[in-house]
């Protein structure tokens, strides 16, 4: 692939491509531009962090849009972390058509995909990491994992993770913490753990069944201390503080998860005054948006390691001397900080956002090797081709996905119900227009451990509370109270939604196959991972069957998948998805 110098110019921005070679007169083909054009950084200090987040064992090279629609309440829209298309694009300063506006927004992606390529893949983020051990000497190197990284993909669903945890250790991650971890359950987490070379610190995850040896104790080690550089470095680690209520509960019976702050603050000062550390790093899966909230309220914190939300932040952000970054996700970015730790504490760092451009970057043979081990044992089944798209099928969005639109539509092929309820996971894959569609792909979308859809029954006025509530946790103004993931997806539905009203205020023009709802109606309702089916009466024991089951057989059926993407939502009080800070349009 021949890439024009003015493509060219746009990758050595991304990169931080040296004057003289982006300045060379002659286009240069991809496979042309060295490591070290790719690789040149500002290195600066004795110590280096290398950190990935959210990578929901995606281990191959992937395409992944990111979305054309990020909205949350007016006082966070348009700031990082509610940055999409244009406005991320103006706040970062990107260039058009270029290799970051690609990997960061969805601006021209098919077009873009079809000239860069896919993105991430475990060989060839090794390939990166050991560049970076190589400049800096291993002995230098940290590499962070901020989690959602054992489970979103068929081979972690059917090796319980196992496969994933070899490829943390083929990496050489050094540090972890979870969240979608915890849904293999207690057991499995511990076995997991066993296997894992890295550390699996929480401060967060505390024992509350009084009846076990556990009460009041701490699950996980909360922190730990790893000299590099002749440095001492305190790494404590946040897992994320709703587990226990986004996910069923069943999973970590006995387990208390929150935020606790004030235990996070007893840690970095145990850290400071104590062990006398250079520098406290959290490591954390709360939310790029919770985290900037943390970095308000607790004091004393160098740099948080973000996870959870899947932002790419190509610049830090700094609140009352806390530098936070986060590293995206599916395996398409690794950020490198670069710390000057002298006399007790850091002085300067540099920080860089790379890309794992992997039509760019090499993949490492030993890696290619692992992958093709760990796959296949179900590579016919993963590979099986059960039909086309005609459209792109895409997961992120705030209200809406064509791959979500696609689960719902097969559901109610399927279950003949009058609504179908999504969860508004941000994992998944891209699957381009004109494509085949995998069972690997499904299973990319829908491979979770509770992958259950159940169908019952609920009153119209349930429906509508519980859409209320949904958009509560959704488009708080306190990030605090905002949960995580997006809006829940649903099919035989439409509604508008003013964001910006008050709590029980935001859902008008509901309507159900056409007409409104009916309060006092009794509809037929499917929904799959959560507990929705928990509030519902007249279960239909009979029609209990897992999600990727039913995705898989619709699109047989269909054998081209023709997905519009014009969504069921229509957003009342901003004019456009990605509005800009301050304002309700573009």
């Amino acid at each position: 692939m021949d890439i024009s110098r003015r493509d060219f110019m746009h990758i050595a921005a991304i990169f931080g491509l040296s004057a003289a070679v982006a300045g060379c007169a002659k286009p240069k083909a991809v496979s042309q531009i060295s490591l070290k054009d790719i690789y040149d950084f500002n290195a600066k200090g004795n110590v280096t962090l290398l950190h990935m987040c959210d990578l929901h064992a995606h281990l191959k090279p992937l395409y992944w849009r990111e979305p054309s629609t990020l909205i949350s309440a007016p006082n966070l829209v348009g700031t990082p972390g509610f940055l999409c298309g244009e406005a991320f694009a103006k706040h970062y300063g990107l260039e058009p058509s270029s290799l970051d506006a690609y990997f960061d927004t969805c601006i021209d992606f098919e077009a873009l995909a079809k000239k860069f390529g896919k993105m991430g893949g475990v060989a060839h983020m090794k390939t990166y990491l050991d560049r970076v051990r190589a400049e800096r000497g291993a002995e230098n190197v940290l590499f962070l994992d901020s989690g959602d990284t054992w489970q979103g993909t068929g081979v972690a669903l059917k090796t319980d993770g196992e496969a994933i945890v070899k490829a943390q250790n083929y990496l050489g991650v050094d540090v972890m913490v979870g969240h979608w971890e915890f849904t293999y359950g207690k057991e499995q987490v511990r076995k997991l753990i066993e296997q894992l070379d890295a550390k699996f610190i929480s401060q967060n995850v505390v024992g509350d069944d009084p009846f076990s040896d556990e009460y009041e104790e701490l699950i996980f080690e909360p922190y730990t201390i790893e000299e590099r550089g002749g440095a001492k470095i305190g790494i404590i680690g946040q897992s994320f503080p709703f587990t226990s209520t986004a996910n069923p509960k069943e999973f970590t019976q006995g387990w208390s998860f929150g935020l606790r702050l004030d235990t996070l603050q007893e840690y970095v000062d145990e850290l400071r005054n104590e062990h006398k550390v250079d520098c406290v790093v959290v490591l954390s899966h709360d939310g790029f948006s919770v985290d900037q909230e943390v970095a308000r309220k607790v004091h004393g914190i160098d740099f948080i390691l973000s996870g959870h939300t899947h932002d790419p932040s190509p610049k830090p952000i700094t609140i009352n001397n806390t530098v936070i970054v986060i590293a995206g996700s599916h395996g398409k970015y690794v950020g490198r900080l670069d710390l000057d730790i002298q006399d007790g504490k850091v002085k300067d760092y540099e920080y860089k956002l790379v890309p794992i451009a992997s039509n760019l970057i090499p993949a490492d043979e030993q890696g290619v090797k692992l992958i093709d081990e760990l796959y296949a044992p179900f590579a016919s089944e993963f590979n099986e081709v059960l039909g086309q798209t005609k459209n792109i099928l895409y997961k992120r969005d705030t209200f809406f996905s064509t791959f979500d639109q696609l689960i719902n539509d097969a559901i109610m092929d399927e279950m003949k119900c009058d609504i179908s309820f999504t969860p508004g996971y941000r994992w998944g894959t891209t699957v381009l227009a004109g494509e085949d569609v995998l069972m690997e792909n499904v299973y990319e979308m829908c491979g979770i451990t509770y992958p259950n859809v159940y169908t019952f029954e609920l009153k119209g006025a349930k429906i509508a509370t519980l859409l209320e509530d949904i958009a509560d946790n959704v488009f708080n103004a306190n990030p605090l109270y905002q949960q995580g993931g997006d809006m829940s997806r649903l099919g035989g539905v439409t509604y508008s939604i003013a964001v910006a009203n008050k709590a029980g205020q935001r859902i008008s023009n509901l309507k159900v196959g056409g007409k409104p709802i009916d309060l006092n109606k009794t509809y037929v309702v499917s929904s799959w991972g959560g507990n929705l089916q928990n509030a519902g009466a007249n279960l239909r024991k009979d029609k209990i069957r897992p999600v990727y089951d039913i995705v898989r057989d619709y699109i047989k059926r269909q054998k081209v998948i023709n997905v519009s993407n014009k969504g069921n939502v229509t957003l009342v009080d901003y004019e456009c998805g990605c509005p800009e800070k301050g304002s309700r349009g573009c």
